[in-house]
C-alpha cells in the first residue's frame, strides 16, 4: 500500500500527521519536506508535477487534439 498523508514537522523534528492512520504492522515512510506556506493557494502537487505533465502539454498532438478551443484567426 502507498498512501500520501499530510503532515507537519515543528522545529524540534517532531511528525505530526494530519489524518489517523491504521496500519496491520509497521510500515516505512518517505518524508517531503515542503515549503513554509503553500503559495498563493496553489496545490504544491500541481507545482511539482508540472515539468512532467509540460513533456505531453508541448506535443503537437495534444494542441491538434485542443485546438477546438483556441479562437478562430
Amino acid at each position: 500500500m502507498i498512501k500520501t498523508i499530510e503532515a507537519v514537522i515543528d522545529e524540534h523534528g517532531k511528525v505530526s500527521l494530519l489524518e489517523s492512520v491504521q496500519l496491520p504492522a509497521m510500515r516505512r515512510a518517505l518524508v517531503t519536506i515542503l515549503e513554509e506556506a503553500p503559495l498563493s493557494g496553489v496545490s504544491e502537487t500541481a507545482l511539482l508535477s508540472e515539468p512532467a505533465l509540460a513533456k505531453d502539454w508541448t506535443r503537437p498532438e495534444e494542441d491538434a487534439a485542443w485546438s477546438h478551443f483556441q479562437p478562430a484567426q
